[in-house]
């Protein structure tokens, strides 16, 4: 989906009260934690210490590290990014793409570390799906646009179509662990849009 749409990232800024910012230095703690020492010491003194917010806070409020986590990926979903619109299917497609490749290739890994620790995590995976969930529901107005502009037939079933489209992304950068090629994105993005436009993701097939 795009740097901001594919990837879990830092939260989202929000303005207002002593709440708002503790939630948000929990946040960055949580992340450079995560990011400096790995899950397995992420936990709710380390992050509380290194916010700088009393310990009893954290777990009044996040009650454990699954608590943590959850927390960060639900507010990263909370924000205000849509997909663009380049004109055609191939072209949103292939911009969908190069920013899940900007996502699980920067650096720190803040994508790859919050999918890896989602699978530690019951309360981490719950919120990661929701995450996708929210983002796959929001690039649906690429398909429909597309339907509009007569690219596709009307029945297109739009998340099959998306999650075709990025999946190389995930299984070359993710899986493999694969040096990013610069063309991928542009060729998963035309190879799922002449699958699409031939009706392979219509409700018929």
């Amino acid at each position: 989906m795009t740097e901001n749409a594919s990837r879990p990232p830092a939260p989202a800024r929000r303005p207002g009260g002593r709440t708002a910012r503790t939630r948000a230095q929990v946040h960055d703690a949580v992340v450079a934690q995560l990011m400096e020492h790995g899950y397995d010491e992420l936990t709710v003194d380390a992050v509380a210490a290194r916010a700088g917010v009393h310990r009893t806070t954290v777990y009044r409020r996040w009650r454990d590290v699954g608590g943590l986590l959850a927390d960060v990926l639900d507010a990263a979903g909370d924000d205000t990014w849509r997909p663009r619109d380049t004109g055609s299917l191939e072209g949103d497609l292939a911009a969908l793409n190069h920013e899940v490749q900007a996502a699980l290739t920067a650096e720190p890994p803040i994508t790859r570390a919050l999918i890896a620790a989602s699978f530690r995590s019951d309360e981490a995976a719950q919120a990661l799906k929701r995450f996708w969930g929210k983002r796959y529901a929001l690039c649906e107005e690429v398909v429909d646009r597309a339907v509009r502009r007569g690219e596709l037939p009307a029945g297109t079933d739009a998340r099959a179509l998306l999650v075709a489209a990025t999946a190389p992304m995930y299984h070359q950068l993710v899986f493999l662990r694969a040096v990013p090629d610069p063309g991928l994105p542009g060729q998963a993005a035309r190879t799922a849009a002449l699958a699409a436009a031939a009706g392979a993701f219509t409700a018929a097939r």
